[in-house]
């Protein structure tokens, strides 16, 4: 799918195409391509033209410990990254669907459990997620997901990773709730589709506002095929260039067609030919 003319020129990244240079990369999530805690996950985004695989933990406990825990699968995800040069582009912990980390006793754990993992397979990004139950939505949720996160950040720091707080949040309460932590290992993973269709906000804006010394990795969805919805892509884009981001940028789209390589072809096609306009 190409952006056509008119959509690209009906944007406002076309005024500030002299701006700098995309830096930043596109991986995908292997939960999109259907294959989430799977090592054959990188040979099918590799062969779709990704530059990372952002890899899901999983969220079925056997002996205390979650899947993505066992040292044999850490070696087959480690050895499939370099048979297809291919990095790891982030861990997801989607426990924290199920044990909320702003009132879950059990939640610490699964985070210092996912920094050890994400260390291991040197995917720099843990993705720690608050939706749903386990939306943080006040100020006193705030305070307790800042808490935790005071007491997690020690450890994530001298693994080198960073703990990326996707939530349903503004950018401002965001970074409130990174500055209360005061930590540099604590950072924002932005998500466009969710910041313009479920919080009504104006993601470029809040880009340009966070800056890339506080996100650390992005989502990029929308209902539908990118481009086609809400999300105004050249210019969330455009944005990531200019603030000079150059982690990951994850897909994290659904199937419209039922095909998962068409679509995942047809919005990498178009993020590539956004990326070529600037």
């Amino acid at each position: 799918m190409l952006i056509s003319r008119r959509g690209f020129i009906g944007t406002a990244a076309a005024a500030a195409l002299a701006g700098k240079a995309v830096r930043f990369k596109i991986g995908v999530m292997d939960g999109v391509l259907r294959l989430g805690g799977k090592p054959e996950a990188l040979a099918l985004a590799a062969k779709l033209g990704f530059e990372g695989l952002e890899v899901t933990i999983g969220r079925s406990v056997a002996g205390g410990e979650l899947p993505l825990a066992n040292s044999e699968l850490q070696a087959q995800y480690l050895a499939e990254a370099r048979k297809h040069k291919l990095r790891l582009a982030g861990a997801y912990l989607d426990i924290l669907h199920v044990n909320c980390l702003k009132n879950d006793k059990l939640a610490p754990k699964w985070v210092s459990d996912g920094i050890r993992i994400t260390r291991r397979l040197n995917a720099r990004v843990l993705l720690v997620v608050f939706f749903g139950k386990c939306a943080v939505s006040n100020a006193q949720e705030m305070d307790a997901v800042a808490g935790a996160f005071k007491e997690l950040a020690p450890e994530a720091e001298k693994a080198g990773v960073a703990l990326g707080f996707e939530n349903t949040l503004s950018a401002e309460d965001s970074a409130r709730v990174l500055d209360r932590v005061g930590s540099r290992a604590l950072k924002v993973y932005y998500d466009v589709g969710n910041s313009t269709n479920m919080g009504g906000f104006d993601a470029v804006k809040e880009i340009r506002w966070l800056d890339r010394d506080r996100i650390c990795q992005v989502h990029l969805k929308d209902k539908g095929y990118l481009g086609e919805g809400k999300v105004d892509f050249p210019a969330v884009l455009r944005a990531l260039a200019d603030i000079g981001f150059t982690g990951f940028a994850n897909l994290e789209t659904s199937s419209p067609s039922g095909s998962v390589e068409n679509d995942l072809r047809r919005n990498l096609a178009y993020l590539r030919q956004v990326c070529e306009m600037m």
